[in-house]
């Protein structure tokens, strides 16, 4: 069952992780956008070759695969937290509803 310990614990988690879930949605999407700046940077290095070519040599580069390896950890610290934030929220809400029938039975 939810108990009111158990409620605060969830409020108080949500409390102070909001700003740890607000950084990983942050850097989700910051390494999301940049991805594409990366892939035109690299691409740059080689103006003599055609744009195909160029983009063949972007999306192959090491520092394009490694930048994908830290989209990959951002996407799921993010949607870690994410998943955490819902459990949080969730155990609110069921005790909200005990709450609310327990109000009911009493009328």
């Amino acid at each position: 069952m939810i108990d009111e310990e158990k409620v605060e614990k969830a409020v108080l988690w949500l409390t102070e992780n909001a700003g740890t879930s607000a950084n990983a949605r942050a850097t989700r999407i910051y390494l999301d956008e940049y991805r594409k700046s990366l892939k035109a940077l690299i691409m740059k290095e080689h103006l003599d070759k055609p744009v195909s070519a160029q983009e063949r040599e972007a999306l192959a580069h090491p520092k394009y695969i490694a930048h994908l390896e830290e989209l990959k950890k951002a996407v799921f610290n993010d949607e870690n937290m994410r998943a955490l934030r819902t459990g949080a929220e969730a155990k609110i809400e069921a005790w909200r509803t005990k709450q609310a029938n327990i109000r009911a039975i009493k009328i």
